[in-house]
């Protein structure tokens, strides 16, 4: 499945995943610092999903807050 994220790097909250019924909010600890952030989303999106890290993948937006990411199970 398919679908767009909304990432907060730098977030005291994190790692957290908020889902509503028309979008996903992924908050995470890592900065935007060499791609941490994105392994951040990878990472709790796929604890959130009950999948391995490999099974999501991000496909637009890796230098964006705004990503469309896609999670197989």
């Amino acid at each position: 499945m398919q679908f767009s994220v909304h990432v907060k790097p730098g977030s005291r909250k994190g790692p957290l995943v908020e889902q509503n019924a028309d979008e996903v909010t992924v908050y995470v600890r890592e900065r935007t610092v060499d791609g941490a952030a994105n392994d951040g989303v990878i990472a709790a999106l796929a604890v959130h999903f009950g999948v391995r890290r490999r099974d999501v993948t991000i496909l637009r937006g890796h230098t964006a807050r705004i990503k469309r990411v896609e999670v197989v199970r």
